[in-house]
């Protein structure tokens, strides 16, 4: 079975329980590394925003909420069953009318070019089996002027807290997932998959090589997450 139907499955199995254990997974920082990202995605007038890779919606339903108003956020991911959550979410938040959804993959855009002012992916892009694919579609559907935001999970470079990340990561959380989701197996691939991600300065190259200019990282919480922008 290819990569992406192996993860669109892996993700599907796991829905139900996603939400608590990437809390877990991000020890709950992951709304402040996404505060940081709506920074550089909402700019006060109403704009079309493209979430890839959305999940259960909480970086689409973020956007919608701090948006202005006329802005209308879509919200694609390769997996039906983590979709099937949003739109609870969104009703919840108050934000469904600002929200589309669609299941599509990401490296298979079905939008025109440059649609959209905003392209962001908060921790998926790890998971598409052709990055340089899914960046190149990013960048496609970009309007020009646009930008891309992207946040990915990343491993520290101190020594000591690479140990204690390692042990959490590769050990513990393992553990706990599959307790918690019944599927030990998807929380050994989510660590790995953090470990096999490029490097910063490799995915910067990679940015630009599919067209991206004013390619720029940041790094939050000591290295646990980084988050990637560059405009068209």
């Amino acid at each position: 079975m290819p990569k992406k139907e192996k993860v669109q499955q892996m993700f599907d199995n796991i829905a139900p329980t996603y939400d608590k254990l990437n809390h877990i997974m991000s020890l709950n920082v992951d709304k402040l590394w996404r505060r940081h990202a709506l920074k550089e995605i909402v700019d006060g007038t109403p704009q079309r925003i493209l979430d890839v890779a959305c999940g259960t919606g909480d970086s689409t339903i973020s956007i919608a909420r701090a948006a202005a108003e006329g802005t209308k956020v879509t919200g694609v991911d390769i997996s039906e069953g983590m979709m099937a959550l949003v739109t609870e979410k969104a009703e919840k938040a108050g934000v469904l009318d600002r929200i589309d959804l669609q299941v599509a993959d990401g490296e298979a855009l079905p939008y025109e070019e440059g649609t959209f002012d905003r392209v962001t992916c908060a921790f998926g892009i790890r998971n598409f089996e052709h990055k340089e694919k899914g960046l190149e579609e990013f960048r496609r559907v970009l309007r020009p002027g646009g930008r891309a935001v992207i946040l990915e999970l990343s491993v520290p470079q101190n020594k000591v807290l690479r140990w204690a990340y390692d042990l959490y990561f590769l050990h513990i959380l393992p553990w706990v997932g599959g307790k918690v989701s019944g599927d030990k197996a998807a929380y050994k691939y989510l660590p790995a998959s953090v470990h096999n991600f490029p490097a910063p300065k490799e995915f910067c190259r990679m940015m630009e090589e599919a067209g991206f200019r004013s390619v720029r990282f940041r790094t939050f919480t000591f290295g646990l997450c980084r988050m990637f922008t560059g405009e068209r």
